[in-house]
């Protein structure tokens, strides 16, 4: 039996040359084509140029977009692969930042990294890849760097204050006692009394911050309550009589006992997950491409439903570039219908194919291939898409949408693993949502372009 040699003492460990590495047509290589087309003026124009040279931002980038579209997103774990990764030590060429760079590097230019997003919507659409028409929106929850356990709610918050400060008027008096018997062995009580004080500061914020959030929620229920009342009023001056049915509940303002604040991420919010139960996350919003399941807006809020986003989602949308079209229509759940988002659709010429209730599985086959009664005359803009959702061409186009937003979804969390955020505060995790959706793009207009 002859066998292949061990040579541990080679000449060359890899190829001379760089591009000898890694075969033509990889994602490291394409990353690399990409992230030098894109101008990065205002990243470079940043650097002081004092000191010692630092690392050149188009290699950084790379190498944050190769992270996080194949799963590598810590700075620590980005620096040892440039070390055992032959892809990632391409895109480094050879070089090794530290990880203290590298996270530096991603915290200081998140703001210059969203204009970026729509370069590479840009070169999607130069390389014919993109050209904007029919898109998909929907929203998932992405666990925020906190835990839920964490949170700290009104009632508990008042009940803990209460037990602290009584606890430290303890503190003082067995301090003011020249009487030790009472104190118990190796209790330390500067030391108690320091904890219990920082504690204290602490809870105090978190009260400031859940106040401020009952302000700002009894003002929106304020005025949702003034235009229920209105609407009321009207009714009952067009018909001359009163309406029937209950008044509408005014509001109570000041907190409630289950409202809380996450002591480790303030910003981040309890919502409720799939599969069932909550946890502290925030709602990332895409829109998405039907031809090519390219993300083409994106947004990020703490928001636990999605009835709020589509407003947001269309201001995006209106960003783009004219030069990559127009969207036309918009596909999107029974979590964004409301008259208001009909018609916010409609103002921006846009065709909404919203469902008004969640379709149930396995339709009866007369149902599947029966064609809706004519439209009604003078049928409102909610009316009309209810009657295109039930047309056979409006079921066909509909039903694109959760072959298109959904698996962009499940490939982020499934297969790149991102599953949380790395960082913390609103502005920072809506910059590494960007900096996501512009991974998934990456990996996705590689496939196209093949």
């Amino acid at each position: 039996m002859t066998f292949r040699q061990v040579d541990r003492d080679p000449q060359f460990l890899l190829p001379p040359s760089m591009h000898d590495w890694l075969p033509e047509g990889r994602l490291a290589r394409f990353v690399v084509e990409i992230v030098g087309q894109l101008d990065l003026t205002t990243i470079k124009s940043a650097y002081a140029g004092r000191g010692s040279r630092a690392h050149h931002p188009e290699m950084l980038l790379a190498l944050l977009f190769y992270g996080y579209a194949t799963g590598v997103f810590s700075s620590r774990k980005l620096e040892q692969a440039t070390y055992y990764s032959v892809a990632f030590r391409y895109i480094a060429a050879n070089d090794h930042p530290d990880h203290d760079t590298i996270a530096s590097f991603r915290k200081r230019f998140l703001p210059e990294l969203s204009s970026l997003f729509v370069q590479v919507l840009l070169i999607a659409q130069q390389m014919g890849c993109l050209k904007l028409g029919k898109v998909s929106l929907d929203g998932t929850k992405i666990k925020a760097n906190a835990s839920k356990h964490r949170a700290l709610s009104w009632k508990y918050a008042n009940q803990l204050e209460a037990q602290l400060k009584a606890e430290v008027a303890e503190l003082l008096r067995q301090a003011e006692d020249a009487d030790n018997s009472e104190r118990p062995d190796g209790l330390d009580i500067p030391a108690e009394l320091a904890r219990r004080e920082k504690r204290l500061e602490a809870i105090a914020r978190a009260k400031v911050e859940i106040e401020n959030r009952a302000k700002q929620r009894y003002a929106e229920e304020q005025a949702e309550y003034e235009k229920k009342l209105a609407e009321r009023k009207a009714k009952e001056q067009e018909r001359g009589k009163k309406v029937r049915g209950k008044q509408p509940k005014p509001p109570e303002p000041g907190p409630k006992d289950k409202d809380q604040v996450n002591l480790t991420d303030d910003e981040s919010r309890i919502m409720p997950i799939s599969g069932g139960g909550f946890d502290q996350c925030y709602n990332a919003q895409a829109s998405v491409d039907l031809e090519t399941m390219l993300i083409v807006g994106q947004h990020l809020s703490q928001n636990p439903n999605d009835k709020q986003e589509l407003d947001p989602a269309l201001e995006v949308l209106k960003t783009l570039p004219q030069s990559l079209a127009t969207v036309d229509t918009l596909l999107a759940d029974a979590g964004y219908f409301s008259e208001a988002n009909v018609e916010s659709c409609q103002q921006e010429t846009i065709l909404p194919f919203i469902s008004a209730h969640r379709d149930k599985h396995n339709p009866k086959l007369k149902e599947r291939f029966s064609e809706p009664e004519p439209l009604a005359e003078g049928a409102d803009c909610v009316e009309a898409m209810k009657h295109r959702l039930q047309t056979q061409e409006g079921r066909a186009l509909y039903a694109k949408r959760k072959c298109t937003v959904e698996p962009v979804f499940g490939i982020i969390k499934a297969i790149m693993g991102f599953r949380q955020f790395l960082l913390r505060g609103v502005e920072s995790v809506r910059g590494e949502w960007n900096l996501v959706c512009m991974a998934w793009n990456l990996k996705r207009l590689h496939v196209l372009a093949a």
